[in-house]
């Protein structure tokens, strides 16, 4: 059972996979959408929402795209799905229950789930993620570009 969205799992993905190709230059979201073998147009809103957060920075230009808006070090897993939780939410216009049960009972066993939860994702950063992307070579190897004609 999966506990995480799949927007959630995008994004850890996604900034996983810049911080381990955005040198020397920014990550296309053509280029990831390629590795992770989906449509552009699944990844804009969740690379967006990462950018307003200040997880990830937009390089604009004919060679722009994203790079890490911090270090390595200093990106937690638990802060990505926080940005994912917010984008979600933001976009789902499902009606929440509205009862003393739900209110009183439900929301507050939630909550502290999900504070469990993502206080579990804190402890795990993005270098954490690439070491272990490249230990069990998870990722292919950067091929240099050569723009020589």
């Amino acid at each position: 059972m999966n506990f995480l969205s799949r927007r959630s799992l995008l994004a850890i993905a996604a900034v996983t996979d810049i911080a381990l190709h955005a040198r020397p230059m920014p990550v296309s979201a053509k280029a990831l959408a390629a590795r992770h073998n989906l449509p552009p147009r699944h990844l804009e809103p969740v690379l967006q929402a990462l950018v307003r957060h200040g997880i990830l920075k937009g390089v604009r230009g004919p060679r722009g795209g994203y790079e890490l808006a911090r270090e390595r070090r200093r990106i937690t897993a638990g802060d990505i799905v926080r940005v994912a939780i917010t984008a979600t939410e933001e976009d789902a216009a499902s009606p929440r229950p509205e009862s003393r049960l739900a209110e009183r009972v439900v929301e507050p066993l939630v909550k502290r789930g999900t504070e469990a939860f993502l206080a579990e994702l804190d402890q795990v950063t993005v270098e954490d993620l690439c070491s272990q992307a490249q230990a069990e070579a998870a990722v292919e190897p950067n091929v240099p570009v050569d723009f020589t004609i």
